[in-house]
């Protein structure tokens, strides 16, 4: 394995196969709204196409999906979004009767679940809520309970598209640095702010792609059978949920720390930018837990401390808050690099 730079983008070289590294797909986040060729892609893949345009109808409507366009929301998501997922799984598996079986055996989760949101939509208050929780128990339930015997598990495919998720993750709490900072006089403080948001950003990157994913793939590859399939389920479907959610948390707390520079953090913003943190090294660490039977103990101290730094949040300068994580994960990176230097060498070599 080698590791060379064509047009400024980092490619690691696996045998007569190039494939882009994840600092690659770190750096074309820059680049992100740069879509001209995807055009080209969904007219020879319409369906494709369809699935894509009933996720977007969906995303129109999640802000209002506890309100006026719930209806809208659950409708989409059930009839075009999990019904095609179906479908299109099943046509994938051609002449395998025994995948496109075991698809059919998650189906009445995958359309159950969707359809207590439709009713959900008509109501509101607790009634609302419990419809909701129940979709997701369904939606999510469906696999653990119906098992997940018979399905094929590609290791390094799919750990690699988990990992473009927390890199897309990623991807908006850098949108929100710019979103942040959108009408505001561009002094000192948003300028130290952003680039505070950046490296922390930065280091929740690292955080996962440095020894997490490598480790996760590495112990998918040597799971056999049913044993792999259990492993993807438990930790990529359920154990990365977290993981994304604390990205999307913090994001939240970096767009308020822009539009607060100088001032301490209310409440919800503190819980959401340190609590956020906080979340993502749990979801590591149960991730590492489901995978390895251990947990990593300088990730707990960090998240421990991030979860107290929530109370200091609220008291003094936001700006001073989101220094302090930002300094924790990158002395966590640092620690982590020095003291696991050969081992992540001998990952790196398989």
């Amino acid at each position: 394995m080698d590791v060379s730079d064509q047009g400024g983008v980092p490619r690691a070289r696996i045998g007569d196969e190039q494939r882009v590294t994840p600092l690659g797909l770190f750096f074309d986040l820059v680049f992100v709204f740069a879509l001209t060729q995807v055009t080209g892609f969904l007219s020879n893949h319409l369906t494709f196409f369809t699935a894509m345009a009933a996720m977007f109808v969906a995303s129109l409507a999640v802000p209002s999906a506890f309100g006026h366009y719930g209806v809208l929301f659950g409708f989409a998501y059930l009839v075009v979004v999990q019904t095609l997922q179906v479908l299109l799984y099943a046509l994938a598996t051609g002449d395998t009767p025994e995948q496109r079986m075991a698809i059919l055996r998650l189906a009445p989760g995958f359309v159950g679940g969707p359809a207590l949101l439709i009713v959900a939509g008509f109501l509101d208050g607790y009634a609302q809520g419990a419809l909701w929780a129940g979709a997701l128990a369904v939606g999510y339930g469906v696999a653990y309970v119906r098992g997940v015997s018979a399905f094929r598990t590609h290791a390094r495919h799919f750990a690699e598209r988990h990992g473009l998720i927390i890199i897309i993750a990623l991807g908006e709490s850098i949108v929100a640095i710019g979103v942040g900072a959108s009408g505001l006089e561009i002094g000192a403080g948003v300028v130290a702010t952003a680039v505070l948001g950046i490296a922390l950003a930065a280091a929740l990157w690292w955080a996962y792609f440095d020894l997490v994913m490598l480790v996760a793939e590495r112990r998918l590859s040597a799971a056999r059978g049913e044993e792999r399939a259990r492993l993807a389920r438990d930790t990529y479907t359920y154990l990365h949920l977290p993981t994304v959610a604390g990205i999307i948390f913090a994001a939240l707390g970096i767009e308020q720390t822009l539009a607060h520079v100088g001032e301490p953090l209310g409440t919800i913003p503190a819980v959401a930018l340190c609590g956020g943190v906080a979340l993502y090294l749990l979801g590591h660490n149960a991730f590492r837990l489901r995978d390895e039977g251990s947990v990593s103990v300088p990730r707990l101290v960090v998240m421990v401390v991030c979860l107290a730094l929530i109370r200091v949040g609220v008291s003094v300068s936001s700006i001073l808050t989101l220094a302090v994580l930002t300094v924790l994960l990158c002395g966590l990176a640092a620690f982590e690099t020095a003291t696991s230097r050969e081992f992540r060498r001998e990952l790196r070599a398989r």
